[in-house]
Parts: C-alpha cells; sequence; structure tokens
C-alpha cells in the first residue's frame, strides 16, 4: 500500500540494517534508559549482531556504566565484556562505551530502584549536551521509568518533554514513524480530561509547521502533504458533538493553506487511517496520544520509532517501554532500536573529520 512516503523512508529488514550502518561520517550516542528494564538487554543484542554483521567499529557509543553491561550480558549467557584498548577507550563488542556516570545501586533485572533515577537523568542530559556540541550526529533513545525518576525526586514528564527543555525548545513534537505511516501529535502525556483545553490555535499551528519543516528539512520532502485529524467524534459533526474542529482546527487549517502549507482536514479520525486517505498524505497530525498511536503501533509495532521534531539535534527512540517483566529472561526483542538507530543514521548530519 502506497501511503505516500518516499523511499529513503522506507526500512531493510532487521537482519539487513547493521550490515547498511557502514557510515563513518556519522556518529551515534545511545541511552540504554531504567536499567532495570530491557534497555540493557537489546544494547546487548545489538553490539553482538552488529560484530556478527561486520558493522564497522567506531560509529556508536553506548552512554552506560559498565559494569551494568557485564552484569546484564552474564545474565543473559552472553559472552560480551566490556574491554579497555590500548588507547584506553572502553568498548563492549562493536559499541564504544563512555561509562562518565555510575549506577548508585545494584541492579536486579525487572526491580526498580529509585538510587539509580539521577544516573537515569544524567546520561540523557549528557547525550543531548554532546549532540547540541556537535560531538555526535544524533542520540538514539533506549526506555525509562517516568514514575521511577519522579518518585526519587526528579520533576519527569517524559523524555521528549526533558530533551526540549534542555535544548531550550518549547514546543517539540513526537511522531511515531514507520515504513507505512508518519503519525505527529499535537498533545503528548496528558490526561484525557486536559487534551481538549489544551488543543488551542497556538499549539495546532505550531505542531503543523514543525511537521512540515521538518518534512522538508529531515526526510527531504519538497512539498509535505498533512492530513489532520479532528479532536471529536465525526470531527465534531458540525458542531453537534463539539465545536473545537469549527472554532479552533478548521481556522488554524485555513490560515496555513494561505501560507502554503498543504494540509488536509480536519478528518474523523475514523477514516483518517484508511488507505484512501494515507494514500493522498506524508503524514498525518493527531490531536493526542491515544488517538494516532494505537494505529501506528498496531500495524507496525516492533518496527515504529519515536522521532522528536522541532529540536536543533536528531533524536530517535524506540516505540516501547522498559518491559520490566522480560528484563533478563532473554525473550527482549531488538526491532524497535534497529529502526531507531536506523533512523538517525538517516536523519543526523555528518561530523566534520569524522
Amino acid at each position: 500500500m502506497e501511503v505516500g512516503l518516499q523511499p529513503q523512508f522506507r526500512w531493510t529488514s532487521p537482519a539487513d540494517r547493521l550490515n547498511n550502518m557502514n557510515k563513518p561520517a556519522k556518529k551515534i550516542i545511545l541511552t540504554v534508559g531504567e536499567p532495570a528494564g530491557i534497555g540493557p538487554d537489546i544494547v546487548i543484542d545489538i553490539a553482538g549482531r552488529a560484530i556478527t554483521d561486520d558493522q564497522s567499529s567506531g560509529t556508536m557509543t553506548a552512554l552506560v556504566d559498565p559494569e551494568l553491561m557485564d552484569q546484564r550480558a552474564q545474565q543473559l549467557g552472553s559472552e560480551l565484556r566490556c574491554a579497555t584498548t590500548q588507547a584506553g577507550s572502553v568498548t563492549f563488542g562493536s559499541l564504544n562505551i563512555d561509562g562518565r556516570h555510575r549506577m548508585s545501586a545494584p541492579v536486579v533485572p525487572g526491580m526498580l530502584d529509585q538510587r539509580n533515577a539521577l544516573y537515569v537523568y544524567e546520561c540523557i542530559n549528557t547525550a543531548v549536551t554532546e549532540c547540541l556540541a556537535g560531538h555526535y550526529s544524533a542520540m538514539v533513545t533506549a526506555p525509562v521509568h517516568k514514575g521511577i525518576i519522579n518518585e526519587a525526586g526528579i520533576t519527569f514528564s517524559g523524555h521528549t518533554e526533558l530533551i526540549a527543555t534542555l535544548c531550550q525548545v518549547d514546543k517539540p513534537v513526537m511522531m511515531l514513524a514507520n515504513s507505512h505511516l508518519r503519525v505527529a501529535l499535537v498533545t503528548t502525556h496528558l490526561p484525557l480530561s486536559e487534551v481538549p483545553v489544551a488543543i488551542t490555535r497556538k499549539s495546532v499551528t505550531q505542531t503543523i509547521n514543525i511537521v512540515f519543516h521538518d518534512l522538508q528539512s529531515k526526510f527531504n520532502i519538497p512539498a509535505p502533504r498533512i492530513l489532520v485529524c479532528g479532536l471529536n467524534p465525526h470531527a465534531g459533526e458540525d458542531g453537534y458533538l463539539g465545536r473545537e474542529e469549527i472554532e479552533t482546527i478548521t481556522p488554524c487549517l485555513n490560515a496555513l493553506r494561505q501560507q502554503g502549507i498543504d494540509t488536509i482536514g480536519p478528518i474523523p479520525a475514523d477514516t483518517a487511517f484508511t488507505a484512501q486517505q494515507l494514500a493522498q498524505a506524508d503524514a498525518v497530525v493527531a490531536m493526542y496520544h491515544d488517538q494516532g498511536l494505537p494505529v501506528i503501533k498496531a500495524g507496525g509495532f516492533g518496527e515504529t520509532v519515536n522521532i522528536t521534531l522541532g529540536l536543533p539535534i536528531v533524536r530517535t527512540s524506540v516505540d516501547h517501554g522498559t518491559a520490566l517483566s522480560l528484563a533478563g529472561s532473554g525473550k527482549a526483542q531488538a526491532d524497535s532500536l534497529l529502526a531507531a538507530i536506523e533512523q538517525a543514521y538517516n536523519l543526523g548530519g555528518e561530523l566534520n573529520g569524522a
């Protein structure tokens, strides 16, 4: 099914991806996320497969406590261990290891510990700082656990929001993408009761402007077409089921069209994701988290990538959570992380002298 996607956006199969990452002019920094979750498992999987698939070394650095990698590798039955090179750097399989941040407590897979929350936070902060300084082309993030970070006394509403704050960006846009579909969100991690208030002319306009700009600049789509969902059932049905479409969304779309931004909508969400509608669009803008993301995940869970738009850096992430029950079991799948790494290489700029 053709849905308006450009050829450079299409994924290879997971088995082929690492072979296609031989791009020495780009460097990726990877955060491993919640240490008790599956982040270490899937990073170890990639490090091992990269060796098998003869990936060139030196292009990807994991920002992680080396002891965590060694411990989890042993628990998973992997022979990989951290090693120190003659130059004094640390490697783990095909990955370089930046171990500047260390955990405060031992890790038991599946068991959250507040004492390690600051370590998780510091790794994200450092990765952003390194990208802003131009030392890396992009950052890739494994999943974190919002609850345990907040329980440790660190205000944290999500990866996307924190990275935006560190980048001094007021309005980041969360977009999930796979080989079939791109879905961006006007609102992200809000209770459903707070969504209507957050759907303003400013928030809708900002979101669509950012999506349009990044589709051009990052995805090389010269004239993006953006399909926009309504907020209410049947897109408000001429005001009988809500007036947000009449008072907010439609005026925004009319103004954007006058500026040369090609928007379609507002379209009722229950028909926006049909093949006929998607065939004419390069991306869909949904009003809230559970309006758009269940659709894209149902059609490509494990192959979907979270891409943060509107930043001065490139950031991609997995489409799943920490999966505490799978940590250390050997059952975690690395496909989404592979896809996130591939997109980071595709979207990230080349580094001078790399």
